[in-house]
């Protein structure tokens, strides 16, 4: 089969302030470093209001709507945090960044697709219920795993989230559904200050791999394969999600791992191995972090060339 890439110029016109790292730009360097890769590329529908009330409320919906300024920028909650902005063009993107992640796993899990890539922004997996945060604003990806649970019937879904930070929302969103398994690495010590091992969900549905400041490559592979497979394979998942965020890359300025494009290749494969194992090789990836711009590319374009080489 074939590999996709969901994404939209939506996406673009989310634009935040000039000193905020997650900026359009991150989007356009990613689609250019795709560009001359065997991929089929579909556009991101707009999530319907009902899919993102799955795991959100009326009231936050409400809340992000009426938030949305006529010009410049809305900042969102600056007790949590001061880099999470709404502009003018924002809610299209909001709701594409969900619609993507939905129309990546309606291809795969067709039999259209064995994997995607959902190139879509803002991302997603900080955001919680009633709280924007981490320049994330709705879950993307735990809204993803309750479409799949929900409406294609699944009993078993999977995600791993290798953002350089904890995936706090996707964890707060899914803490209570047994039939999702949320496996998260990040660095510890950082914010947003949560992911501790002893986080394990309402139904021991959560795994947290804390990785130390300074750690490379060598770190992460011991400890993926120590925590991470053995509990993949625990499971059985029928679809694997990826939330694939890009800033543990040595040359991030957020953290302080330091893993290169070969480290990312290597999971690749590995979370790969997983699918065609118990998942008929359905894979649905999506855009979290990263935030050098070379890095970046470099990276997402060999997670995707990856991709495009399993699924033949």
């Amino acid at each position: 089969m074939a590999t996709g890439l969901v994404t939209h110029p939506d996406c673009l016109a989310h634009v935040t302030p000039a000193h905020v790292h997650e900026q359009p730009a991150r989007l356009a360097r990613v689609l250019q470093a795709l560009d001359g890769l065997p991929i089929f590329r579909y556009a991101a529908p707009l999530a319907s209001d009902d899919t993102l009330l799955t795991l959100h409320t009326p009231a936050y919906l409400d809340q992000i709507r009426a938030s949305i300024p006529p010009q410049a920028f809305t900042m969102m909650d600056p007790d949590t945090d001061e880099e999470t902005f709404l502009s003018p063009g924002s809610l299209p993107a909001l709701y594409r960044a969900v619609g993507g992640v939905q129309k990546a796993i309606d291809l795969v899990l067709s039999g259209e697709l064995t994997n995607a890539f959902a190139a879509v922004r803002p991302p997603g997996h900080h955001a919680e219920q009633e709280l924007p945060m981490g320049f994330c604003f709705f879950g993307n990806v735990a809204l993803g795993a309750k479409y799949a649970l929900d409406h294609h019937g699944l009993t078993r879904v999977a995600i791993v989230d290798f953002d350089v930070h904890h995936g706090n929302g996707t964890q707060a969103l899914l803490w209570d559904e047994p039939r999702a398994l949320v496996i998260t690495s990040q660095q510890m010590p950082l914010w947003p200050d949560t992911g501790d091992v002893s986080e394990t969900g309402a139904h021991d549905n959560v795994v947290n791999v804390p990785l130390a400041p300074g750690t490379g490559g060598k770190a992460m592979r011991e400890a993926y394969e120590a925590r991470v497979f053995p509990r993949l394979e625990a499971f059985q998942p029928e679809l694997l999600l990826v939330s694939a965020g890009f800033d543990c890359h040595a040359a991030d300025p957020l953290a302080d791992l330091a893993w290169m494009e070969e480290d990312y290749e290597w999971l690749t494969h590995r979370l790969c191995d997983i699918a065609d194992r118990y998942c008929g090789g359905r894979l649905v990836s999506t855009l979290e972090g990263g935030y050098d711009l070379d890095a970046l590319a470099a990276s997402a374009a060999t997670h995707v060339r990856v991709l495009t080489e399993r699924s033949g």
